[in-house]
């Protein structure tokens, strides 16, 4: 191997080889390089080994005879078609172009321990290396070897590992002055004498680096420091030490870069707060940086808003076209969101269709710009969405509280915000509610109702209430619903609005229905037992079709109780049948073969498709009571409902008729049956019976 190893040993000197400089000069303008009155150039007799080096081609352009020797060739030609960087470790080739850098800014000499491979075999010899103009203009190197080295091994692989190492090694003066650099840090740096004190950005970082090393001995940092390739990431090693040539106290400063690592955990750091689907900032944002907001504005005396939004019937859109479009959907609303906002305002997902913004105060009235974006904000968020073909519109409930009046930390806000949204959506679609202290009691009424409803359930404190079925035509009484209500040991008779969108959210409800289901069924049963033929229908609720056990319990139930299941109507929601997966389709289709009548439930409420009439097996459409008790009277889609079953044989029932006026017009629509007030609310089994034996109520 033809190629070198070097250690720098001395640092860069003034150039000392002047007369030899002179005499190749002399030599090439003579022919031949020879003297006239000798025939040999004074390089020529020199014993100590000189030659150039042309630094790019990576070749030997000219050499002595003593150095002809040294790298045993026999004559000039033969050692000028050496490839020397053939060979070469990338570590000498760019320890060489480091040279030629310097050469080509001073003119300057530097003496280095270097080991040569001249045939294959090592030869540690001390170099002198100065600048040398190529005939081209191109700066090469001329090396003259003023003595071969006897070296240790130990010493001569330390000073090799020193030169390939990728770990910047520099000694400092107490002064902050580059004593030497290995290849590794010379790479770094643009000028040789580049000195300690503009190395690190952070001068604060830098000074207590010098006070632990003044303190210890030795001090580690990672920190931002200038590099000829831009601040970088440096693990810093520094230890007090001493200068083997003049004695005197030095830095030994060692450094690793980790630029890269940095990046990806700055990368990774970056995702670890980000929402994934939309790119807003998720929770893990929340909990940091929104604290970190509200402690500036702490200590500045300013104030803030925190809103709480939460997208209307969202659910029904994954359940009824897929969550593929509730994702696109979601992507946009948070577009809208993120640009309706102002630069300095937060915004983050929570998750689900959950966001959260932070207003901060500007002019004084936070409550006054709160209430401004808050009317942009359901401007734009309730605009129509396209996506693709496909148009559809979502609406915003919000819940809204102040910093610092209502919560001092982010945890804190976000509950009195959570609890102002569920007092919107309480209110209805598209609604805002603002935090009061009367929230939070509401909020620990509804822990006490959770409560007592896991009592209700294990102590069986529900009973079932029957509203009739009247036929629209003769008034003739055909059945009724199962409706569940709650007698609470102390508040008396609970209605079901209080306590089943807890049931729901508790799941509860599975318990519950089963419960209202069974009782149903052996009242049923009873009332046959009399000759009372009469069709009782129950609420399914969504999270009961979620029960993997659900066909096993209505199973059991029908045969502990001997009910006529082709006397039971099951009544399914819209969004159970919108949003039907594989395992909820199987349920519906095993409970027709069971024999039960199935019915939809508040048609109309939902994303309606009419397709899935056709589609599942429906016995009964229960017309939802907003299209028969309007404020503009009934609706026309009423009409077209009743007439589109009609057309398909499907039964149809008006819920929550409460006028003759309603009820004539049902008649004038051939509707089959209907319920409400205007016959009788809801009933316990008691009155029922007696209800059942009044007369007819003519037509």
């Amino acid at each position: 191997m033809e190629s070198a190893s070097l250690s720098l040993r001395h640092g860069f000197g003034m150039a000392v080889i002047d007369p030899i400089r002179q005499s190749a000069n002399a030599a090439s303008d003579t022919e031949d390089g020879l003297c006239a009155d000798t025939g040999l150039s004074p390089l020529q007799r020199l014993r100590t080994p000189v030659w150039i080096y042309d630094i790019d081609h990576g070749r030997i352009v000219w050499a002595n005879p003593a150095a002809l020797g040294l790298w045993c060739s026999d004559d000039l030609e033969e050692l000028r078609r050496r490839d020397m960087a053939r060979e070469m470790s990338p570590a000498i080739a760019q320890r060489l172009l480091q040279l030629q850098h310097d050469f080509h800014l001073h003119d300057r000499s530097c003496t280095e321990l270097w080991t040569l491979y001249p045939r294959g075999m090592p030869r540690t010899v001390d170099i002198v290396c100065s600048g040398w103009p190529l005939e081209d203009g191109r700066m090469g190197m001329l090396c003259e070897a003023v003595g071969e080295t006897m070296t240790d091994a130990v010493t001569l692989r330390s000073a090799e590992a020193m030169v390939h190492t990728p770990v910047m090694v520099t000694l400092y003066s107490v002064r902050g002055r580059a004593l030497y650099r290995n290849p590794a840090a010379r790479a770094t740096v643009d000028h040789p004498d580049a000195g300690a004190r503009s190395r690190m950005i952070d001068r604060r970082e830098l000074r207590q680096l010098v006070e632990r090393l003044h303190r210890s001995g030795q001090a580690r940092a990672t920190a931002q420091v200038n590099t000829s390739l831009g601040p970088r990431w440096h693990d810093i090693s520094v230890r007090l030490c001493r200068d083997p040539v003049e004695g005197r106290q030095v830095f030994l400063v060692s450094e690793i870069d980790i630029t890269e690592l940095k990046q990806a955990e700055a990368r990774a750091h970056w995702l670890a707060m980000r929402d994934t689907l939309t790119g807003l900032p998720n929770r893990s944002f929340v909990s940091r940086d929104f604290q970190q907001r509200l402690d500036g504005l702490h200590a500045s005396g300013g104030e803030a808003a925190l809103i709480f939004i939460d997208l209307d019937r969202f659910k029904a859109v994954n359940d009824s076209l897929g969550h593929d479009i509730g994702d696109r959907l979601l992507v946009e609303i948070a577009q809208r969101l993120y640009a309706t906002l102002e630069t300095d305002d937060l915004v983050a997902r929570l998750g689900g269709d959950e966001f959260l913004v932070l207003v901060a105060n500007r002019d004084g009235d936070i409550e006054r710009r709160t209430r401004q974006l808050v009317r942009r904000l359901q401007a734009e968020l309730g605009r129509t969405v396209m996506i693709g073909r496909l148009q559809m519109q979502v609406t915003p409930s919000m819940g809204i509280c102040r910093f610092p009046r209502d919560g001092h930390d982010i945890e804190a806000l976000l509950r009195n915000a959570d609890l102002a949204l569920y007092r919107a959506k309480q209110g209805g679609r598209n609604g805002v509610g603002w935090f009061t202290p009367e929230l939070v009691r509401i909020a620990r009424d509804r822990v006490q109702l959770e409560q007592d409803l896991r009592i209700a359930v294990e102590r069986h404190q529900f009973e079932v209430f029957y509203q009739p079925r009247l036929h629209v035509g003769s008034g003739r009484l055909l059945g009724a619903e199962a409706l569940v209500r709650w007698r609470h040991p102390r508040r008396g008779l609970v209605p079901p609005d209080v306590f089943i969108g807890l049931s729901e959210d508790t799941g509860l409800i599975r318990a519950i229905g089963a419960m209202v289901l069974e009782q149903a069924a052996r009242q049923q049963v009873l009332w046959q037992s009399q000759g009372h033929r009469l069709r009782i229908s129950v609420n399914l609720s969504p999270r009961q079709f979620g029960d993997p056990a659900l066909l096993d319990t209505i199973e059991r139930i029908v045969r502990d109780t001997g009910c006529d299941p082709q006397q039971l109507e099951l009544e399914i929601t819209e969004s159970v049948m919108l949003g039907q997966d594989e395992s909820t389709a199987q349920a519906i289709q095993k409970l027709a073969l069971m024999g039960f009548r199935l019915a939809i439930d508040d048609f109309g409420t939902g994303y309606s498709n009419l397709a899935y009439l056709q589609r599942c097996p429906i016995s009964t459409l229960k017309i939802d009571r907003s299209f028969i008790a309007g404020e503009h009277g009934v609706s026309p889609l009423a009409r077209l409902v009743i007439t589109m079953c009609r057309m398909l044989g499907i039964e149809t029932v008006a819920e929550g008729v409460e006028t003759e006026a309603q009820l004539d017009w049902l008649r004038a629509q051939d509707c089959d049956e209907y319920q409400g007030h205007l016959c009788s609310p809801a009933l316990p089994a008691d009155q029922f019976e007696r209800r059942m034996l009044e007369p007819v109520r003519p037509a």
